[in-house]
């Protein structure tokens, strides 16, 4: 009997709407699909949320279903009872005047971020921000908890444990920090000409106190242009050397979404998705994202797998079982409440409690 490792499974894609179709269904039982990201068209409403992700896990078990769900500005889900969450800004400005009760805060809104998306079948939130608030990044803005590393990390340590109780990995971004350019890099480069030291001593000090508590890391699509020409996302000496070497990190590294035109353009040159996918892979990605390419005609998805599946046959591509690891470990471990259950359930009430009103 073969106890081999089963391949791993780098890719995370999106579906077209708010049911699958034969394409959606097609791609997502392909071995080299890891998961899905939702986006605000996939949802109508709660029904209709858990029915969708339990389609999706009727095709494979161990697809990781995640969305973009912080709080404030950027919360996929804002209706049929869910609970809009507050910026990350107003719990930093609430440590300002009670670091405890800020601390019990960022628990409760992360008990109900986890909890809320749970309930309705999505696995996992690439939450919490780590960007440190310049006042200088309107891509970040209030998304960041503080300018001091101090706070953020303790804020995100919160938020983290508040999701770690409702079953939840969490993701923190975006590594080593985005928050001093002013460019979005959905749009543009940007570029940080700031030295290594003083990088490793602001912005990315939360991922080194934070190593053994975050599940997983997203890199930030910019240039830290004294440290390597590419984005970090595609960079080994920040993954490999600083990110896991130096700082000790061990859980799963995400690519920021290769959809970015900006993001895909490296050493001059504009990559194809199945390239900037394989770059990040090769720098110290375990998984990457491909966002917003199920919708109308596009054919990239479906010429990203057949180009890794190319790769995988004629070697050119290596599976780690190490990133397959570490991409399962982000599944949940335990089943999640139901919507009814989780609205009767004493510690989801005593978090609706705590969390901060404007």
């Amino acid at each position: 009997m073969s106890t081999a490792s089963p391949v791993q499974a780098p890719l995370i894609i999106d579906v077209a709407g708010t049911t699958l179709n034969a394409n959606d269904r097609r791609r997502l039982a392909h071995p080299l699909v890891g998961g899905v990201i939702h986006f605000g068209r996939n949802w109508q409403n709660r029904a209709q949320m858990q029915a969708l992700n339990a389609e999706i896990k009727s095709i494979r078990e161990d697809l990781l279903i995640c969305v973009d769900h912080e709080g404030g500005r950027v919360q996929r889900f804002r209706t049929d009872g869910f609970t809009r969450l507050p910026s990350m800004r107003r719990l930093g400005r609430l440590w300002m005047e009670d670091a405890l009760a800020a601390t019990k805060a960022a628990v409760a809104c992360g008990l109900v971020l986890a909890s809320e998306l749970r309930s309705c079948g999505v696995d996992f939130s690439f939450a919490p921000v780590l960007d440190l608030d310049y006042g200088e990044s309107s891509v970040i803005g209030d998304r960041s908890f503080h300018r001091d590393p101090r706070v953020v990390a303790m804020l995100a340590r919160s938020l983290a444990h508040g999701m770690l109780l409702a079953g939840m990995a969490n993701c923190g971004k975006h590594f080593p920090g985005h928050g001093f350019v002013k460019a979005d890099s959905h749009v543009d480069a940007p570029v940080d000409r700031r030295s290594l030291k003083a990088i490793l001593a602001e912005d990315a000090k939360p991922y080194d106190w934070l190593a053994g508590t975050l599940s997983a890391v997203m890199p930030a699509h910019v240039i830290y242009a004294k440290v390597d020409a590419r984005p970090a996302g595609f960079s080994p000496k920040w993954l490999q050397e600083v990110l896991r070497n130096q700082l000790g990190f061990d859980g799963a590294v995400f690519s920021d979404d290769l959809s970015m035109e900006a993001a895909r353009r490296i050493d001059g040159r504009l990559l194809s998705y199945a390239e900037a996918a394989g770059a990040a892979l090769a720098a110290g990605c375990d998984l990457a994202l491909i966002c917003n390419q199920s919708i109308g005609d596009s054919t990239v998805l479906d010429e990203t797998l057949q180009a890794f599946d190319e790769r995988l046959r004629n070697g050119n591509w290596v599976s780690s079982a190490a990133g397959e690891a570490r991409r399962r470990a982000l599944l949940p471990s335990r089943p999640s409440l139901g919507w009814e259950a989780l609205m009767q359930s004493s510690s989801y009430r005593h978090a609706l409690a705590e969390l901060p009103r404007d």
